[in-house]
């Protein structure tokens, strides 16, 4: 018996001052992993980082550095670390094979609230998908289709891709294509298509909306007729524009071709 006790005695003269000065480890290491956290949060806000990406790389931080704190109070207590280190390291490798995919979409995510090519709000085609940004996460951003659909996109394909951003500029073009017959007017024909976009009040003034002829096709007289507008007026000005230049352009005695066929009866 007093062997044992001898023996305990020995292994907590040993080991009381590493466990001592492991203990100051911990809470020194612990209160510095908050401060260094704290610090990182704050120059990723002041960098303009999206706040889902700040609370993200945040807690990677602390985990991160709390990872390392573990290791190195393991090896102040004699614990061989190499072999540690080595299995965190082959779980590592395991679990990023495992998830590519998710980390590539990561990737793409940062990359998207990095350089910020779109925001929430934001009428973006991307994907073969045309929709409103409604929220940008870590792995996948979300859309709402024109007809109110969600679209979840992968971040990592997104961010690989082509992406047309409708909204960053403010305004858009209206593209539309006006044909008529080749007995009507031209002069008259562009007296008319521009009276109707002058007179449209979600038509910008400046830039001035412009009406040219464009083709002189198989059947008929074409008319680039571009009309400028906020983006979110986009679509009223287009369904409103087509309506007004069919009124107009019959009030004028301007004849629109259209395919028809004449039956001969015998």
């Amino acid at each position: 018996m007093e062997k044992y006790i001898d023996k305990l005695k020995q292994l907590m003269v040993e080991f009381t001052p590493k466990i001592l000065v492991a203990l100051a480890i911990l809470f020194i290491g612990l209160f510095v992993i908050g401060l260094a956290v704290k610090a990182s949060k704050k120059l990723m806000k002041v960098g303009g980082l999206d706040e889902t990406l700040q609370k993200f790389l945040g807690n990677l931080v602390n985990w991160a550095l709390k990872i390392l704190l573990i290791i190195t109070i393991m090896s102040k207590l004699g614990v061989e670390t190499t072999s540690f280190a080595a299995i965190i390291a082959s779980a590592g490798l395991a679990i990023g094979l495992a998830l590519q995919g998710s980390l590539g979409n990561f990737a793409g995510g940062v990359l998207i609230m990095i350089f910020k090519p779109f925001k929430n709000g934001d009428l973006i085609e991307a994907q073969g998908e045309i929709g409103v940004v409604k929220e940008i996460e870590i792995f996948t951003t979300k859309l709402i289709g024109l007809s109110n659909k969600v679209i979840i996109i992968p971040n990592g394909s997104l961010s690989n891709g082509n992406i047309i951003n409708y909204s960053q500029q403010g305004t858009r073009r209206v593209d539309l294509t006006i044909g008529v017959s080749y007995e009507a007017d031209i002069k008259q024909t562009k007296e008319v298509l521009l009276n109707i976009l002058t007179s449209h009040p979600k038509v910008l003034k400046d830039p001035a909306p412009n009406v040219t002829v464009s083709e002189l096709a198989d059947s008929s007289v074409n008319f680039a007729v571009r009309p400028w507008s906020k983006t979110e007026h986009y679509w009223d000005v287009y369904f409103e524009v087509t309506e007004a230049v069919k009124l107009e352009l019959d009030k004028a005695g301007i004849d629109i071709p259209y395919p028809h066929q004449v039956i001969i009866k015998k």
